[in-house]
């Protein structure tokens, strides 16, 4: 029987193979890469398929502009519908009414703003647009990526068909990885085959869950509401650190289909949870309070704590909850999460957080930017219906 290293060395594999369904693929070396969670923004969430050039160099300007690039938002990702045809070397080409410039210029100009280029393929044979899909194509995309300046990618599971899900996307880290560019690798595999258990061996962040679509709760078709995604991410927590994430979708801050409070609440879970921060509004026409969300600096930095450790929820009363993160420094931060339709009083103790009893432990309100003093029992807050309270406790030396 031939090894799945032998097997991936060509251009092409079929992954349809029962011995290969049976087969867990090998670790591949780290590629060094998402240190902490990636930040960025994807044209999904509000464009779909309605991308092109103008759009995407619109948003690269904007992110400037707006100080998001300066708060930590790097990556430009182009979600799905960029392809046209392969050409009569199978080498993908843009759709070239959408991207008259081709990629290769677009990268250039997203590197000029001190930006990082992004862009989506799907291990299927058609995209979930319906464009042409990478499988059978792994090596050669990559390449293809790396020649147009590429710097992450995200792949998506449509029209799999009975692919096996670990050793599809072990083939295209692997290509990605011989491009010879490096290429964060965003697996979107939707949770099916419980990724956290084998995507830290291939990729540097990988989907947990359906769709997220913009509502507080709920299911509609294959996609979540934000806290129904939060409730499936509860758990896995041991999964994460530097170089590789869970990921529970984009941000949908901004677009809508939530309150401000409710935004609030969807970024400062994501934070807590080590997500990735990826912007999925209209950057360039977002309104204050959604920029105030986006580029809360207290807020990202939990996000992006060097420890890398994901938070999880310690308390859970009904529908009111706290959760906790372990800080690089000793520090912990908190949510006092109020899930319900009226204010609640929510408090949390220090010893809930591991520290000892009778610890003087400074308090810190993230979201109204002021410290709260010193305390040696615990915090406890008026937190809005569907609302958080979030601090930044540390012992005092």
């Amino acid at each position: 029987m031939k090894s799945i290293v032998a097997l991936v060395a060509g251009l092409t594999l079929c992954v349809t193979s029962p011995v290969l369904a049976d087969e867990a693929p090998p670790a591949l070396a780290d590629n060094g890469l998402a240190r902490t969670p990636p930040m960025g923004w994807n044209s999904w969430n509000k464009f779909a398929c309605n991308v092109d050039e103008a759009l995407i160099r619109k948003t690269a300007d904007a992110l400037v502009s707006s100080g998001m690039r300066d708060a930590g938002y790097r990556y430009v990702v182009i979600d799905d519908c960029w392809q046209g045809a392969r050409d009569a070397h199978g080498d993908i080409q843009p759709d070239a009414e959408r991207f008259p410039g081709g990629m290769k210029a677009l990268g250039d100009y997203i590197h000029s703003k001190g930006l990082k280029f992004g862009i989506y393929s799907d291990a299927g044979l058609k995209t979930c647009g319906g464009r042409p899909g990478s499988w059978g194509h792994e090596y050669q995309d990559a390449r293809q990526y790396a020649a147009w300046g590429v710097d992450y990618l995200k792949y998506d599971w449509c029209m799999a068909g009975d692919q096996h899900a670990p050793t599809s996307y072990y083939i295209m880290s692997r290509a990605l990885q011989e491009s010879g560019r490096d290429i964060v690798f965003s697996i979107c595999e939707w949770g099916n085959s419980k990724p956290w258990l084998w995507g830290p061996q291939v990729g540097n962040l990988w989907r947990t869950t359906g769709d997220i679509y913009d509502a507080w709760e709920g299911v509609k078709d294959y996609s979540l509401g934000m806290m129904n995604i939060v409730d499936k991410n509860a758990e896995l927590h041991p999964y994460a650190g530097p170089g590789h994430w869970n990921d529970p979708d984009m941000l949908e801050v901004g677009n809508g289909g939530m309150t401000t409070e409710e935004y609030r609440s969807h970024f400062s879970l994501w934070a807590m949870l080590a997500a990735p921060l990826i912007a999925g509004n209209d950057i360039a026409n977002m309104d204050a309070d959604t920029k105030a969300i986006l580029t809360n600096r207290e807020v990202i930095a939990i996000d992006q704590d060097a420890l890398g450790v994901q938070g999880r929820r310690i308390s859970k009363q009904g529908a009111l909850e706290v959760w906790s993160r372990p800080l690089d420094g000793g520090g912990r931060a908190v949510v006092l999460l109020n899930r319900g339709e009226a204010p609640a009083t929510i408090r949390v103790t220090w010893d809930q957080l591991d520290y000892p009893a009778g610890l003087k432990v400074r308090v810190r309100d993230l979201w109204a930017g002021r410290d709260l003093g010193v305390s040696r029992n615990g915090h406890e807050a008026a937190v809005a219906p569907h609302g958080v309270v979030m601090l930044m406790v540390k012992p005092q030396v």
